[in-house]
This record gives C-alpha cells, structure tokens and sequence, in this order.
C-alpha cells in the first residue's frame, strides 16, 4: 500500500513539473500579437454538384472468362540424394569445411507440356462511357480574398545578429 501511495505522489509532482515546464512558452524576444482568427468568406460554400446522367452501367462481357489451365504433365517428383546429409559439425576453433555431396545435383525439371496459350476474348472492350451532362462549372466565389497579415513587430534578427538591449538572454 505504501508503494502504491509513493507511486501517486511521483506521478502527481511529475505531472505538476510537465505542466509548469510545458506552458512556459514566453519567449522574451520578440512581442507580436497573435495572429488573426482564420478569414471567414462572406458568400456560402458552393452546393453540391448533382449530375443529370444515371452512372455509367456494369460492364457485361459476351465471352466466358478463360478456363483454368490443365498441365498435361505432372509436376517433377522431390530429388533424392543418394548419400547421406553431412553430419552436425562442432566448432573447435576453425569454420567446417564445406560439404561435397557425393552425388550430382538434381538435373532441372523439363515439362513435357507447352506453356499455356494467352487467352484470347471473343468480345471488344468496353466503350468509354461518355456522360450525358456536362461537368459542373467552376465555383466562382463572391467576397474577395483574405488580405494579407501585416506583423506589428519586425522580422526576428538573423543567427549572430545584434543582441536586443535590455533583454536577458540567458534563461
């Protein structure tokens, strides 16, 4: 119980330090207000554009979708090695020699069979659909845009710059 109350009073004493440390964002440099709250338009948001054309229909192709392809041969059986798998080796000092089989490699597989054929479709591809409205026009806006933000305070110095009087730069 005691280290469940030592464990509260940490997190409530780190918590209060973030809190301090984290709100402490004045910085004594430069004082400009904030800048303005974002620009309202004094015209309503455009409405949303309804088309008159129904949406293009699904597609339906007039040929069957190609079969599944029937190898005529089957597929190579698994390799047997004639001799035996090299045994574990143990590390003393120097890595183990590589293994030399003492059969040959598998031969590669030939397949008694062609590849298959690429499938050819009977029908056309569909058309483009072409839409009987027009697209909708551009929203033309009837207040003007937001004026550019003009800063009471100067630009901040460049790194190296001259130190403002007055001020105690070291926190």
């Amino acid at each position: 119980m005691a280290a469940l109350w030592s464990l509260l009073v940490y997190a409530l004493a780190f918590s209060f330090i973030f809190s301090n440390v984290a709100a402490d964002d004045h910085d004594p440099y430069y004082a400009s207000p904030p800048p303005p709250p974002p620009y309202v338009y004094a015209s309503p948001p455009p409405p949303p554009y309804v088309y008159k054309s129904p949406p293009p229909p699904p597609y339906i192709y007039k040929s069957p979708p190609p079969p599944p392809y029937i190898y005529k041969s089957p597929p190579p059986p698994p390799y047997l090695y004639k001799s035996p798998p090299p045994p574990p080796y143990i590390y003393k000092s120097p890595p183990p020699p590589p293994y030399i089989y003492k059969s040959p490699p598998p031969p590669p597989y030939i397949y008694k069979s062609p590849p298959p054929p690429p499938y050819v479709y009977s029908s056309p591809p569909p058309p483009p659909y072409m839409y009987k409205s027009p697209p909708p026009p551009p929203y033309v806006y009837n207040s003007p845009p937001p004026p550019p933000y003009m800063y009471k305070s100067p630009p901040p110095p460049p790194y190296g710059g001259k130190i403002l009087e007055g001020v105690d730069r070291e926190k």
